[in-house]
């Protein structure tokens, strides 16, 4: 899906919800890596990739700084945040392009100390998330004011008519978030997100870290987007079971999909779950909380980064980082990944910058995949899925 052999482009990390909801239109990048982009580098592009129109390319910023994209769920508006952060300084705005009219707008300049800490954000997180009914949209970073080591970082939430914001929550252990909004319709599942905590990380005064720990430190939750109703999803935190860091929704339900590593098999397994009362981190043993392991009746499952479609009905996962395959989801809690088909293998390097990162349309008939296969970052799709 792209040529440039003087330049790395690739797919946004497959979380991010960067497509229109007909499945004709996404948003992709160039000068970027597998987790993003450089925050001040002035070739760093999103791209707008029509795939009726023999997959078209067109630039949607020129901004050095850019960052955070998400696609409104009507497929009006390409949101973007721009930063010129410094630790306790500068400023991070919000912009949004018509995907039709091409008019831009600036909805929000954050250019004032947070009311809630006295301390402005930077070190923003490359992923915002955007809510089903487009209402509010979410972004993370560091809020240490540069003095002291182990500063907390926070999560943002934008209501963007208002044109205000708030943090919903912040500490310590909040620095890698993947924060999600469910993209349910419903009146009170639209207001969930899922975020990643990581216990046990060393920063400095700056954000920058000495030790970034580990899957034993992970723990997944749900809060709701005015920061109440902290819950934890049934998932790792026994010694034996960890979260590798890569979680979602299960389309528009109120389930969602983490893998997995259970240190005693050395397998990387996909388990679904419902979230439950936050008992102290406790990972798989919060009381209340149900999960489904859906690669159970896969032989020797090595699953990492995966994907559904807009309905919960397909996923797409690699494979000792490296193959593809594509099943289909069964009832949500109770059957495994049925109909598991190897698509391909990737001929991909393997290392961190270039992962794989597979994902689905929402209509689910085409796959994404990233692979340096001709020596440079390039975007990949398969057509003529299922559906």
């Amino acid at each position: 899906m792209t040529e440039d052999d003087k330049c790395n482009a690739c797919h946004i990390y497959m979380e991010a919800q960067i497509f229109t909801p007909d499945s004709k239109r996404f948003v992709l990048h160039r000068s970027a890596t597998a987790h993003g982009g450089k925050k001040n580098d002035p070739g760093h592009r999103y791209l707008l990739c029509n795939i009726e129109d023999n997959c078209s390319l067109t630039p949607l910023t020129d901004e050095i700084g850019v960052t955070g994209p998400s696609v409104s769920p009507d497929g009006r508006y390409f949101y973007y945040f721009v930063d010129e952060t410094e630790t306790n300084a500068g400023r991070l705005t919000l912009k949004r392009r018509g995907l039709s009219d091409n008019i831009r707008e600036t909805i929000l300049v954050m250019d004032k100390p947070l009311s809630e800490t006295g301390t402005r954000p930077s070190r923003i997180y490359p992923l915002s998330t955007i809510s089903s009914d487009g209402a509010k949209i979410a972004i993370s970073g560091f809020i240490g004011d540069g003095m002291e080591d182990n500063a907390p970082f926070g999560l943002m939430v934008i209501d963007i008519k208002k044109a205000s914001f708030s943090l919903i929550i912040q500490g310590q252990t909040w620095n890698n978030m993947h924060p999600q909004y469910c993209r349910s319709g419903d009146a009170e599942l639209k207001r969930n997100i899922l975020i990643q905590e990581n216990h046990g990380n060393v920063h400095d005064r700056y954000g920058q870290f000495s030790v970034l720990v580990g899957g034993n430190g992970a723990d997944i939750h749900v809060i709701r987007d005015d920061g109440t109703d902290f819950r934890t999803m049934p998932w790792g935190r026994d010694g034996n079971e960890f979260c590798t860091g890569h979680e979602c929704w299960r389309g528009k339900s109120e389930w969602a999909i983490t893998s997995n590593l259970q240190m005693d098999t050395r397998e990387t397994r996909l388990v679904e779950g419902k979230a439950a009362e936050d008992k102290g981190h406790v990972g798989l043993n919060t009381p209340g909380g149900i999960r489904n392991d859906l690669s159970r009746k896969f032989e020797k499952p090595k699953f990492n980064h995966f994907a559904t479609d807009v309905e919960g009905r397909l996923i797409i996962s690699d494979y000792f980082g490296q193959d593809l395959y594509l099943g289909r989801l069964q009832e949500a809690g109770k059957g495994p990944v049925a109909n598991w088909t190897r698509l391909l293998s990737t001929n991909n390097s393997g290392t961190k910058e270039n992962h794989i990162h597979p994902f689905l349309s929402p209509d689910g008939t085409k796959a994404f995949f990233n692979s340096d296969e001709t020596g440079i970052l390039q975007a990949y799709m398969i057509t003529g899925l299922p559906g």
